[in-house]
C-alpha cells in the first residue's frame, strides 16, 4: 500500500456534515425569521444542509495520502491544489485519537508531529479507520529503529533493560480521585454556568423563553442577595466533583508505556487519546504540584522534549499520582536525579516575605485610613480582609522560599521554584547550550541574581531564582567547566 494514494475512510462522510452544523446554524436561523416557517424557508434548508454533503463528499474526494520514497505527501485539492510534504526522518511524534463519533465509526484522527511549528496543520488524517491509522503510525515511527541503533549510548542507562514493549506504569482507577487538587478542572461549574446565561441572552428568543427572561431572572437574584449567595455556594461545592469527574474523563485509564524507543502516553474515557515521545528526544521532566497536591503527597510529570509542539499537553507523562511513584517512574523512565537541592541565600527568604506581606499591608493602611475618615462598613469590611491576607502571606512567603532550590549530580541539572504551583525541572547536561545571569533593579540592590540554563527543548530556558554570585558562577562552572577553561586559561 505505500507508494499508491491513499483516501479517508468513506465513512468520515458521516462526521464531516454534522461538524458542519454549527456554522450553518446562524445562517438557518436567519432564513427562519426572516421568511417564517414556509414550504420556501424549508426548501432552502434543505438546499444548505444537502449543499454541506456535497461539499463533504468533494473534499473527501479530492484528499489524498501516500507514503513514497521515505516520505509523507498530503495532496488536497478541493479549490486549490496544495501537497503538503514530510520527510519520515523529520517526525518526532505520531499522536492517534478516537474522539466520540469517530469511535463509532471504528475511525480515527492521526496527527503527526515534525516540531517545525507545533500546529495541527503539520500533518493531520482525520478520518482514517483505526487499523490503518495504527499501520501508518509504524510506518511513519520506523526510522526510530536505526536512530536509536546510532544513539544507543544515549539511551541505553534507561531502557537497556526493558523489552520492546511493556506498560511502565498503569494508573489506578482510585488515583482519579486525586484529580481535585490539581485545580485543572475545579472552575468548571462557573464555566457552565456562564456558557448557559451566554447562551440564555443570545438565543433565549429561539429557544422560546424569550431573551428578556435570563435579563429578568438576574435583576430577581440580584434584588435577593441571599439567593444569589446560594446559588454561588452551591457552584463552589460543585467544584471538586465536576472538576473531579472531567479530570476522571481527561485522564482515564492512564498508561504510560515503552514501546520500540517511544515513551507512549494513552488515557481518556470519551476521546482515547495515544501519545508518542521519542525517547532520544527526551532531555528530562518536570515534577509539577500544588498547596493541596503536596499536602496530598502527590505530583504530576511532563517531559522535556526537543521539538515538541503543544508540549503542555502532549508531554504529560503522570497525571496525579503518589510521589514517591512518580519519581520512581521518572527515574525508570528518562532517568533518576540523585543529588539534593541547594538552598538559596536568605536574601530571597526575605525578598518572598516582602512580596507576599507588603502589597496587602499597604492595602490595609489604605483602606483602614478610608474607613476612620468615611465610616463606611465596606473599607472596614477590606480593611480585614486585607489584614487577613497578609498574615496568610508570611507561610506563603516562607513556603516559596522553601521551594526554591537548584543542584546538579554530575549528569542532570536540577531547578525548583514556587508555592501555589511548585516546578521542579530536571534536564541533562548534553541539553544545557548556553546560560544567562540576569538582574533587576532589586535584585541588585540585594547582591542576587537569576540564573537561566539556556536549554535545546521544553521552554528553552529553566531559571533558578535569586541565587548568590557565588552560585551564579559556581553552577555554570560546574555543570559545563570546559566552556570556562579558555577563560580561566587567560587570566593565568
Amino acid at each position: 500500500m505505500a507508494g499508491l494514494p491513499q483516501r479517508l475512510s468513506p465513512r468520515v462522510l458521516f462526521i464531516d456534515p454534522v461538524r458542519m452544523l454549527p456554522s450553518l446554524l446562524l445562517p438557518l436561523v436567519g432564513l427562519f425569521l426572516a421568511g417564517g416557517f414556509s414550504g420556501r424557508s424549508y426548501g432552502f434548508a434543505t438546499l444548505g444542509l444537502v449543499g454541506a454533503v456535497i461539499f463533504a463528499v468533494i473534499r473527501w474526494a479530492t484528499f489524498s495520502y501516500h507514503i513514497a520514497n521515505e516520505r509523507l505527501e498530503i495532496k488536497r485539492s478541493l479549490i486549490s491544489r496544495s501537497v503538503r510534504t514530510i520527510p519520515l526522518e523529520r517526525v518526532r511524534g505520531v499522536d492517534v485519537s478516537t474522539p466520540p463519533m469517530h469511535r463509532l465509526l471504528g475511525l480515527a484522527v492521526l496527527k503527526i508531529d515534525t516540531g517545525a511549528s507545533g500546529g495541527e496543520e503539520e500533518g493531520k488524517l482525520d478520518g482514517v479507520t483505526v487499523e490503518e491509522a495504527e499501520r501508518l503510525k509504524a510506518v511513519l515511527l520506523r526510522r526510530v529503529r536505526a536512530a536509536r541503533d546510532e544513539s544507543r549510548p544515549a539511551v541505553e542507562a534507561v531502557s537497556a533493560d526493558s523489552p520492546p514493549d511493556h506498560t511502565i506504569i498503569g494508573v489506578p482507577r482510585r488515583w482519579l480521585l486525586y484529580g481535585p487538587l490539581s485545580g485543572a478542572y475545579l472552575l468548571t461549574p462557573f464555566a457552565l454556568a456562564g456558557g448557559a446565561v451566554g447562551l440564555a441572552f443570545q438565543w433565549g428568543d429561539e429557544l422560546g423563553f424569550g431573551r428578556d427572561a435570563a435579563w429578568t431572572v438576574g435583576q430577581w437574584l440580584w434584588d435577593r442577595p441571599y439567593l444569589l449567595l446560594v446559588a454561588a455556594l452551591l457552584l463552589v461545592v460543585a467544584m471538586p466533583f465536576v472538576g473531579g469527574l472531567m479530570y476522571a474523563v481527561f485522564n482515564w485509564d492512564f498508561r504510560l508505556k515503552h514501546r520500540d524507543g517511544y515513551l507512549v502516553a494513552e488515557r481518556g474515557l470519551i476521546n482515547r487519546r495515544s501519545v508518542s515521545l521519542e525517547l532520544r528526544r527526551v532531555r528530562g521532566y518536570e515534577v509539577v504540584d500544588g498547596l493541596a497536591e503536596r499536602w496530598a503527597g502527590v505530583v504530576r510529570a511532563w517531559a522535556i522534549v526537543t521539538g515538541l509542539g503543544d508540549s503542555s499537553t502532549r508531554g504529560q507523562l503522570l497525571p496525579d499520582v503518589p510521589r514517591a511513584v512518580a519519581l520512581q517512574v521518572v527515574a525508570d523512565a528518562i532517568g533518576p536525579y540523585q543529588a539534593p537541592l541547594r538552598p538559596h541565600p536568605p536574601v530571597a527568604r526575605n525578598r518572598r516575605l516582602f512580596r507576599a506581606v507588603f502589597p496587602w499591608l499597604l492595602l490595609a493602611a489604605l483602606s483602614g485610613l478610608a474607613a476612620l475618615l468615611t465610616g463606611t462598613l465596606f473599607w472596614w469590611i477590606l480593611t480585614v480582609l486585607a489584614l487577613l491576607l497578609t498574615g496568610l502571606g508570611v507561610p506563603l512567603g516562607l513556603d516559596r522560599y522553601r521551594s526554591l532550590g537548584h543542584g546538579y549530580d554530575g549528569s542532570r541539572l536540577s531547578v525548583r521554584s514556587g508555592s501555589l504551583r511548585r516546578v521542579q525541572a530536571v534536564v541533562e547536561r548534553r541539553a544545557v547550550v548556553g546560560w544567562r545571569l540576569r538582574q533587576t533593579w532589586f535584585q541588585r540592590r540585594a547582591g542576587v541574581f537569576t540564573l537561566i540554563a539556556g536549554v535545546g527543548a521544553g521552554k528553552g530556558g529553566y531559571s533558578a531564582y535569586d541565587v548568590s554570585r557565588a552560585q551564579a558562577v559556581g553552577l555554570p562552572a560546574e555543570v559545563n567547566p570546559d566552556w570556562l577553561a579558555p577563560f580561566l586559561e587567560d587570566r593565568r
